[in-house]
This record gives structure tokens, sequence and C-alpha cells, in this order.
């Protein structure tokens, strides 16, 4: 199904709500479906490029639009926490990132643009001692270091995925709360408790 009723969308997309009856869903990805944006929103509700949805799939279509470094041409593609939508014509490079309400728009430089945090999300041990780190957003790096534990997370080279950082989440990291009501606030580590939580 390519289309989402338009009253069922997060309110963070910026649809307006009678503006009509469909709206265009997230194309299965790299982000869950209400943890993203599609890449037409972003375009036509966020950065203004199109004063309709055939406007700004256009600009899409014809290779105008990089996510992660990377040109994405489908016009439902899931854009998520943290990637970094460019559109070198212009010149302008955002991030997306936690906010109140959801997910926000982020204007950046271009050499902030070319790197990315990365949460390790899980892990899997491979042959001749090498670790497969598997990322937030579906992402998966292979390392020689087994001191990367899940909860870290990784300062990467867009698009290359080169380690610039490693970052773990212990006492006295800094933060991000990436969902409920005090999604988008920074803090820091106070403690960590061993345990399992359930991502919903």
């Amino acid at each position: 199904m390519s289309h989402l009723k338009r009253l069922l969308s997060p309110s963070f997309w910026r649809t307006p709500r009678k503006e009509s009856k469909w709206v265009v869903t997230p194309h299965p990805g790299p982000h869950k479906k209400f943890s993203s944006v599609p890449l037409s929103i972003i375009l036509k509700s966020f950065l203004k490029l199109g004063d309709t949805t055939s406007e700004a799939k256009k600009i899409i279509r014809s290779g105008e639009i990089f996510v992660d470094g990377k040109r994405r041409k489908d016009y439902a593609y899931p854009a998520g926490l943290f990637d970094v939508i460019s559109v070198p014509l212009t010149k302008m490079n955002y991030r997306l990132v936690s906010s109140k309400k959801g997910l926000d728009l982020l204007e950046i430089d271009q050499k902030e643009a070319n790197q990315k945090i990365f949460n390790i999300k899980d892990k899997t041990m491979m042959r001749e001692n090498k670790m497969q780190l598997n990322l937030h957003d579906g992402k998966n790096i292979t390392v020689d270091k087994a001191s990367y534990k899940t909860g870290d997370s990784l300062l990467l080279e867009l698009p290359s995925l080169k380690i610039l950082d490693h970052l773990p989440f212990e006492k006295g990291a800094m933060v991000m709360i990436t969902k409920g009501s005090d999604s988008g606030k920074i803090g820091k580590v106070k403690s960590t408790i061993r345990g399992r939580m359930r991502e919903t």
C-alpha cells in the first residue's frame, strides 16, 4: 500500500489534516513507518521545495536528493533518526533529530553532513575474531575489536562508514532521549542498570 489516511499520519509529518484524504506512507526500509518521514513529505512540508507532492516527487526522481551521502530516487524512502538529508543544488544539509513532537530537521554544515552517530542495537561474532555490529538504521559494519557493546554509539564517516569515534554508554556519557514525553532532551548518564529493554 503506497498511501496512508492523512488522519492517521504522525503529527510531526506536518501534513495539513484537511488538505486531502491520503498521504504518502514510507516504503519498507531502515526505519519503522511511524519513526520515519517519507522523502516527498520532507521536501514538501519541511523544506518547502515543492508546492505539491507531484513537484516533490519530480525533484527526488531526478536524483537531486541524498540521504547519508547516497542518492535516493524513491519518493517514499523512510528517512529517520540522525539521517542526513543533502540537497547539493542548494548546498544545504540537514539532520533528522528527536524533538518533543517526534522528528525535526536541523540545518548543519558540510563537515557535519559527512558524519553521523549510529547506535549499536546488536552484535554478532563472526569467523576469524571478526564482529558484526548491527546499527539502529539497519546498516551493518564488521570490526576487529570486541570492545564495542550493545547500547554504545559510533561516530561514522559518510558514506564510507569508517569509524571516527567510539562513544560508550556509561556514566557521564552525553545522551539524547528519542522517545516518550521527554523526547529531544539531552542529558548525562548518572548510572546504568543491567537488564533487557523491549523496543516498541
